[in-house]
């Protein structure tokens, strides 16, 4: 029964959310923008379905174990998860922090919570991974292609260190126990402490299962998680086809490894402030960012983020009817 409430008041959030997105950028401005970029929004649309199939891919890879014969979920339902769950992302203050307890709640009869939570974690964590490798492959070709002062560069630099540093962080913290060390780290903090350790107490052993499980896949179904992986890293490469089609529907001359460029240059700052409803405000400022490091007006961005938007509340509107209908 709560369960069930859970998931509907994420149902009526979402909803709520996104009718106040559409008022606030408003009808007319979303209009004009459509009749701007006009018929290069189909495109820009089915991009993102491609995106989404991949990661549903990448999220099946994780959820499937050969042996355990309850996880061959249809792809349907991974597929519905994997878009109604970002559709919750976008519309929730904090992003990563809405769609994944609905997973990971949709999940639970079929696998069992010890099996939903760590599917939905690693997931979360191949996609935060994917993300970096995007952002570091991007540093080099903006080494490479975009003429940059000392500061910049240094920049780059502390942004590849960074990025490795991340990388080798989670290869340890998954190896000794993610959930436990997450939870052990959290019962020091002031006024938290006997919250978190009544927490552990009665849910030592769902825990200690989740990390058995964690292990797993880096133990013993490291071909899983690369595939995974794999699959998120071209997800990320599929998104510069967004930006792309864009900038041909403005007249603007940008190539492909421009549009990788802004793409990832847009992408880290935003999730750099990862706290905004649909990343309000961030993402124009990213874009505008990226586009004058690349010889484009900072104005470009502003449109370029409004289209966006839309292509967002149109599949944020699939995710949350795809919720109505499995509930239905």
């Amino acid at each position: 029964m709560k369960r069930k409430f859970y998931k509907i008041l994420f149902l009526i959030l979402g909803i709520l959310t996104l009718l106040w997105m559409t008022y606030r950028i408003g009808p007319h401005t979303i209009w004009d923008n459509m009749l701007q970029v006009g018929w290069w929004f189909v495109p820009i649309l089915l991009s993102w379905l491609v995106i989404y199939l991949m990661n549903a891919v990448a999220f099946r890879h994780i959820i499937v174990e050969v042996q355990r014969p309850e996880t061959r979920l249809s792809f349907s339902t991974i597929m519905q998860l994997t878009v109604s769950g970002y559709s919750i992302n976008y519309v929730t203050p904090f992003v990563a922090l809405g769609g994944e307890p609905y997973r990971i709640m949709a999940l639970t009869p079929a696998l069992g919570q010890a099996k939903a939570s760590s599917s939905v974690l690693l997931y979360g964590m191949v996609h935060i991974l994917s993300h970096i490798v995007f952002w570091l492959i991007s540093v080099f070709l903006i080494l490479a292609f975009v003429p940059l002062g000392k500061l910049m560069v240094l920049t780059c630099c502390c942004i590849v260190i960074l990025g490795l540093v991340v990388c080798w962080w989670f290869s340890r913290i998954y190896r000794s126990g993610l959930v436990v060390s997450v939870l052990g780290f959290l019962t020091k903090l002031p006024f938290l402490s006997k919250y978190f350790s009544k927490l552990i107490a009665h849910n030592k052993a769902v825990f200690e299962d989740i990390d058995i499980q964690i292990k797993d896949l880096f133990d013993n179904r490291k071909r899983n998680f690369y595939t995974a992986l794999s699959w998120e890293f071209l997800a990320r490469v599929v998104g510069c086809a967004e930006l792309y089609f864009i900038s041909i529907a403005l007249g603007l001359n940008m190539d492909v490894i421009q549009a990788f460029i802004v793409s990832s240059g847009s992408s880290l700052f935003a999730n750099l402030i990862f706290f905004l409803p649909m990343q309000l405000g961030t993402r124009e400022g990213g874009l505008a960012m990226a586009l004058v490091s690349i010889g484009f007006p900072a104005s470009v961005g502003v449109i370029m983020g409004l289209a966006t938007r839309i292509r967002e509340i149109v599949w944020i509107g699939i995710g949350l009817v795809w919720m109505i209908i499995v509930r239905k």
